[in-house]
């Protein structure tokens, strides 16, 4: 609830202060004393543009304030704070500040926001009503909010909300999936054609690498098999054999190796290295024996390199390991598409049973919705009868509508004023009274429901008097017993409910006209309210009939 609400420079306001009590409090005031100026400088506070032309001194800033109490932290404006990131306190200092240069700034507990935020927060703490705006009566969220609050509706909605979420999520995820097989199947052609010519081409490890050294082989093998023959050649078969020559150094010197401490070391040597040209020799003529020149198998070799070649072309790669990695994905592409199928499938199931738990839970809803209907018609005829509209009507209609996050219907309020039974949206035929009063009318059937905020009535009686007007009162008053409620009044009966009455009055100071606000006793009420019955000079009998209201 607004506890305080502190304005400057505004207008022309110079400066006020207004310590609000915590059920009815009543504003009063002759016309132009500035009453409609403080509604629209705590609109101010609620996100409204900013006129840099409102401000009473244009060498200082204007600063509007209002002290909010959030004692029971209510859920909405706790959720709000902390999704913003904002302090979480009973009480909440709102503040908007306009600079002469036009700037607008604005203010949590002296945390900086911008006006959405701004707007967003003071729609949870204050439900502002004047003439002629676009008032929330009209709005979809509320209406259908008034016949939840009326069905008892609160839990059924907020699990409905779930089932419908999850049933939403499982929608999305499935929604992608397809998607993803359409990709797929707009690919699948291209990548079997891909998979097929990889696999036919059937290459194996490091089959390419391993072709190219054996084609090397091939297209040099004359080459090795004359260097070998003669490296035999000069080994065994020679005029001068070099093993045969070695093997003869060693005979000879074998018959002296007793008669010189160095021979036998010396001799061992040669006959190593005999025996290790000897090996030579027969490993360079079994290489001999195993190479040849095979055309055809070059003619081969070159036809499988040609092949693979072209498809690490074709894929931008370099090595048959990657040609290989490269078919492997292709594989688990196409296996892909057979097995999307399969969670397709899965998720469908899944989705057609949570939206099927969500459609009967939504039927329930709407079910206790529509008991509501011809109750609440009938209490607001009565109630619109009692406040000066005895022959308007609230029409009711729900509609099947596309199953959302707030069920299956389609709420609309339609309005007759004058029973020519040609009902039309509230939003195009109701007029700003009208819609004040009616929005009295619902809330005060909702209050003890529906966990509305701050209310603020601008000029609820206009076009009523007498008993309609009473009939106002008393219903703020019961109203205000729930919650927090500001009216501005022009009538009598309507100021004689207030817990609280606060005089807006026009001072001259300094040759400049300025507006002021001040609380009233008891017997400055009574006078307060005899003259809004007799005039600038209250009778006796406008005393004692105001006396009368005050303590009634």
């Amino acid at each position: 609830m607004l506890t305080r609400l502190s304005i400057q420079n505004y207008a022309i306001i110079k400066e006020l202060e207004v310590d609000f009590s915590t059920h009815l409090n009543i504003i009063t005031g002759e016309t132009g004393a500035g009453k409609s100026i403080i509604v629209g400088a705590l609109g101010l506070i609620l996100g409204r543009r900013a006129d840099v032309g409102a401000l009473l001194n244009r060498e200082k800033k204007c600063i509007i304030e209002g002290i909010f109490r959030n004692e029971l932290l209510d859920e909405n404006v706790t959720a709000f704070l902390k999704e913003e990131e904002l302090d979480v306190q009973d009480e909440l200092v709102v503040r908007r500040e306009i600079s002469p240069n036009g700037k607008s700034r604005a203010f949590v507990n002296d945390t900086p926001v911008n006006l959405s935020q701004l707007n967003q927060l003071s729609n949870l703490l204050v439900d502002l009503h004047q003439q002629f705006d676009t008032l929330e009566l009209g709005e979809t969220d509320f209406q259908r909010e008034v016949l939840d609050a009326l069905a008892g509706n609160g839990p059924a909605v907020k699990s409905f909300r779930k089932q419908y979420e999850g049933a939403q999520s499982v929608r999305r995820q499935l929604t992608a999936l397809q998607e993803q097989k359409a990709q797929f199947t707009k690919e699948f052609d291209y990548h079997q054609f891909q998979f097929t010519e990889l696999d036919e081409a059937g290459f194996s490890d490091n089959e390419l690498e391993d072709l190219e050294t054996e084609l090397k082989l091939q297209t040099n093998a004359e080459g090795i098999k004359s260097a070998l023959t003669k490296a035999y050649y000069s080994l065994e078969e020679g005029e001068e054999p070099v093993v045969r020559g070695l093997k003869s150094l060693c005979n000879s010197l074998q018959q002296f190796k007793d008669l010189h401490g160095d021979l036998p070391s010396l001799v061992q040597r040669l006959e190593s290295a005999y025996i290790e040209l000897q090996d030579i020799a027969d490993e360079t003529e079994r290489i001999n024996g195993h190479i040849s020149s095979d055309a055809a198998a070059i003619d081969r070799i070159n036809e499988r390199l040609s092949l693979g070649y072209k498809l690490l072309k074709k894929h931008g790669v370099k090595t048959t390991a990657e040609l290989l990695a490269i078919k492997t994905s292709l594989g688990d592409r196409l296996q892909a598409v057979l097995n999307i199928d399969d969670e397709i499938a899965a998720l469908e199931k899944d989705y057609a049973e949570k939206l099927a738990r969500a459609e009967e839970a939504a039927a329930t809803i709407s079910a206790a919705r529509k008991k509501q209907v011809a109750p609440l018609e009938t209490k607001v005829a009565r109630m619109l009868a009692q406040v000066g509209m005895p022959n308007a009507r609230l029409k009711v209609s729900i509609e099947k509508a596309p199953l959302s996050s707030h069920g299956a219907d389609a709420i609309e309020f339609l309005f007759d004023a004058n029973k020519s039974n040609q009902f039309q949206p509230l939003r195009k035929v109701a007029s700003g009274g009208e819609l004040s009063r009616l929005m009295l009318c619902i809330k005060s059937l909702v209050a003890t429901s529906m966990n509305l905020p701050t209310l603020i009535f601008d000029e609820i009686d206009n076009g009523i008097s007498g008993e309609a007007a009473k009939k106002v009162g008393i219903i703020l008053k019961d109203l205000a017993a729930a919650r927090q409620v500001i009216c501005i009044t022009h009538q009598p009966q309507i100021a004689g409910k207030g817990d609280k009455h606060f005089l807006v009055y026009k001072a001259v100071q300094n040759d400049a006209v300025t507006t002021g606000v001040r609380p009233l006793s008891t017997d400055e009420r009574i006078v307060a309210i005899a003259k809004m019955l007799s005039g600038e000079r209250p009778t006796a009998a406008a005393l004692e009939n105001a006396r009368e209201m005050v303590m009634n």
